[in-house]
């Protein structure tokens, strides 16, 4: 599977510039090319927390209009999070938009406390694994990185896949659970971030990456905008899985939420 990930600099609470900026970017990096998987990172239309003052989309908004249509020019599934408004409550969504199947969507479970995110949207009780040409993906937004338990692999998905606007000062954290995630649970890993400073002057490093169920990086983007396509081979998955079959010996569970 080909996965285009998309690390940009946001522009503070403006939707139509975000998509417009996006567009153009996504363009850019597939001129000539072909993608299976298109991700953004997490509130990739306001900056996180950025809905303050404004009223939250629906599911039949504007931006989920505009990742349907790219969704459908790209002939690829379009991913990352947007503030979603539904029955009086805003939730931090991850949205997942195939060209012509039903959308999916992730919840984010665990609410940055830490800076009130916990006061202005609803958590998510579902965990989420959704099937992609082949591909059972697992969508996690941001915070949920820390949450081992959360993500724990229980032999099904083969993409872990993270949104997120984590901040510059933790970066080392960010960098350092990605690999973590993507070794305890035999996974492809992919964490996208954002570049720049928000409105409420905190840095974003980037730093977005893809690692393999080994804990490799394939793909590490640094701090400026970019853009990059990354092939995951699910051969090589099962070959690790089948020569190391960790998993089996994992601890059986269940998650009160």
């Amino acid at each position: 599977m080909k996965v285009l990930m998309v690390q940009p600099r946001l522009c503070w609470q403006d939707a139509s510039e975000n998509r417009a900026r996006l567009e153009t970017q996504i363009s850019a990096a597939l001129a000539g090319g072909k993608a299976d998987l298109i991700v953004l990172p997490e509130t990739f239309t306001t900056g996180f927390l950025g809905d303050v003052g404004g009223e939250p989309e629906g599911m039949n908004g504007a931006t989920v209009v505009w990742m349907r249509e790219l969704a459908s020019a790209h002939d690829a599934a379009m991913a990352g999070s947007v503030v979603i408004g539904e029955d009086g409550q805003r939730f931090n969504r991850f949205l997942f938009v195939p060209p012509e199947e039903e959308i999916h969507y992730y919840d984010k479970r665990h609410l940055f406390a830490y800076g009130g995110e916990n006061t202005r949207y609803l958590p998510g009780r579902r965990r989420v694994v959704l099937s992609w040409r082949d591909w059972r993906i697992c969508p996690q937004i941001c915070y949920d990185l820390r949450f081992p338990v959360w993500c724990r692999n229980r032999d099904d998905y083969d993409l872990l896949l993270f949104v997120a606007n984590w901040p510059a000062p933790r970066v080392h954290a960010w960098s350092t659970l990605l690999v973590a995630r993507a070794i305890e649970n035999q996974s492809f890993v992919i964490g996208i971030n954002r570049v720049g400073e928000d409105g409420n002057g905190i840095a974003y490093p980037g730093q977005s990456a893809a690692i393999d169920p080994l804990g490799k990086a394939l793909v590490s983007m640094g701090g400026d905008v970019a853009s990059q396509l990354v092939t995951l081979d699910i051969e090589e998955l099962r070959d690790v899985r089948a020569r190391l079959p960790f998993l089996a010996d994992a601890d059986p569970f269940s998650l009160d939420v």
